[in-house]
């Protein structure tokens, strides 16, 4: 299928790695051009030389208000266009409500929550007819996971932010849609693991509970976020999308 990417331009933040940087892999293939943002200027010259011309990098902090604008900037300065973004971040620290801090709520509120809908709403504003949103968001909107209490307050309400910008941007022709990672092999997943003290027990526990049977692959992920924020999906928008191997069981 051609996704239709060809010459568009996106931002994609926290694209350095994980599931940001397996949607950027996969909009370069399709011959998209895209501006990757992080906080780690190591890992973004990673990026840059990995993927070369097709990608600019932005050092830049979601929940730095500043950071929108500058990666407006940065996609019309270099390639004269934009035409969406992927808005992903790094999960906030695991741990159950009864232990987490007000610095902790407040820290993840400020990159996770705030900061994503800070560059939705200004990116939102720049897009035209054919422009499209997506967020990495989490299994979490839909049902908790154990141990990750922030997350599992943040998320669901980001997820619906995004469903009211799909009503608010739908009249002008812009997608907004979320995706819901499941259990996928990336850093973060790995750190998770790691974190009940015995890696390997905590992802036999997991993958008892995936019908696909494994961990999904980030390339996996990155093929669905490309064809979400790509003309293909035409009309697909509100949309709520677990990439999660039947992992969710609810509709």
């Amino acid at each position: 299928m051609d996704l239709q990417l060809r010459e568009r331009v996106y931002v994609v933040t926290g694209g350095a790695r994980g599931l940001g940087r397996a949607t950027v892999e996969r909009l370069v293939v399709e011959g998209a051009r895209v501006v990757v943002s992080g906080r780690s200027a190591a890992s973004l010259a990673a990026a840059q030389d990995s993927l070369g011309d097709a990608v600019t990098t932005v050092v830049a902090d979601n929940a730095d208000p500043a950071t929108p604008g500058r990666l407006i900037a940065a996609a019309r300065e270099r390639w004269g266009r934009l035409d969406g973004a992927l808005v992903s971040v790094g999960g906030p620290p695991p741990g159950p409500v009864t232990a987490a801090t007000d610095e902790q709520w407040t820290s993840a509120f400020h990159s996770v929550f705030l900061g994503a809908v800070r560059l939705c709403r200004e990116i939102g504003a720049e897009l035209g007819d054919g422009g499209s949103l997506a967020l990495v968001l989490s299994s979490s909107v839909r049902a908790p996971i154990a141990d990750l209490a922030i997350s599992n307050g943040l998320r669901p309400g980001l997820a619906m932010v995004a469903k009211t910008l799909a009503d608010e941007l739908g009249p002008r022709g812009v997608r907004v849609n979320g995706l819901l990672p499941g259990r996928i092999a990336t850093e973060r997943i790995d750190e998770l693991d790691a974190a009940t003290g015995d890696a390997a027990a905590s992802r036999a526990r997991a993958i008892a509970t995936i019908p696909l049977g494994r961990y999904g692959e980030p390339e996996e992920f990155g093929r669905v976020a490309a064809f979400l924020l790509s003309p293909a999906a035409s009309f697909v928008s509100g949309v709520m999308l677990p990439v999660d191997g039947g992992m969710l069981r609810v509709l």
